[in-house]
């Protein structure tokens, strides 16, 4: 599983012209389930998703949760953080799970991020979707439940 996590000041996502998601200050949280992930994958990205400390402190420092900064979060789902394109000039998205398993990971992140006491937005998953987002920082990380970076 793989996710690009970003700071923002506030964030919204459209779907056919009507805004579904809408947060503040928070995460936007773009994830692409892979092909071998499975239930303890969702897990380890939610949970860290969750405990992140990339929010600043009273002393400038990022030592804060989303939790703890008092933010939210706007999960989207994104197949093609699994396209390749090592070869050729067109993505192959063969690493990416079958839409129906990958929905099912995807909705389990939301409720780790959930259970963790977060508000948590999102899209609407296999949609052609339009995000906005004001990167705070900018702040811009890379997970992947592989651990391959």
């Amino acid at each position: 599983m793989r996710a690009v996590v970003q700071r923002v000041s506030e964030a919204y996502v459209d779907v056919a012209g009507e805004v579904l998601g809408r947060i503040g200050r928070g995460l936007v949280v773009l994830l692409g389930v892979g092909d071998a992930d499975g239930p303890a994958d969702a897990d380890y990205i939610g949970s860290k998703i969750a405990g992140l400390r990339i929010f600043e402190d009273d002393q400038g420092k990022m030592n804060l949760s989303v939790h703890d900064a008092g933010g939210e979060v706007l999960l989207i789902s994104q197949f093609t953080l699994y396209g390749d394109c090592r070869k050729g000039r067109r993505p192959s998205f063969s690493g990416a799970a079958p839409t129906e398993r990958a929905k099912e990971l995807y909705e389990a992140v939301g409720e780790v991020l959930r259970r963790s006491g977060l508000t948590v937005r999102t899209g609407r998953f296999q949609a052609m979707m339009k995000v906005g987002l004001v990167n705070d920082g900018p702040v811009t990380l890379l997970l992947d439940s592989a651990k391959e970076f």
